[in-house]
């Protein structure tokens, strides 16, 4: 049995808050039980300026409400456009707007350096 895993067993859960420090080995265990997150995740996030992080005799310490307020910083927004209706789709180009860009910029080259084509052989 690891040495945290000694420390979760022999705790009274009950008697941890939101605000109790938390060693990050102990935080990140509970707030990630799945293992997901590290030592050295959180560590990298307050490095980051996202995880508040309390240093007590050269130990790091964190809070749950601290690892939840990380958490907050590190949400990625909902992407507004995740779908689209069948009518919004039938008027759309198949491709994208930076290709249709690109063609109408070609085209618009080529037919202007054909101007100047025609212009040159008559002078």
């Amino acid at each position: 049995m690891s040495h945290v895993e000694r420390y979760l067993h022999d705790r009274r859960f009950d008697a941890i808050t939101s605000s109790t420090p938390l060693r990050l080995t102990v935080a990140a265990r509970l707030a990630f039980p799945d293992g997901s997150v590290s030592v050295r995740t959180l560590r990298l996030e307050a490095s980051r300026g996202r995880l508040v992080i309390e240093r007590i005799g050269n130990k790091d310490f964190t809070t749950l409400a601290a690892i939840e307020a990380m958490r907050e910083l590190c949400r990625v927004p909902p992407n507004p456009r995740a779908s689209i209706c069948a009518n919004e789709r039938a008027e759309r180009p198949a491709m994208s707007s930076s290709t249709v860009d690109v063609k109408s910029a070609r085209a618009l080259a080529s037919r202007t350096s054909e101007a100047l084509k025609k212009r040159s052989a008559a002078i």
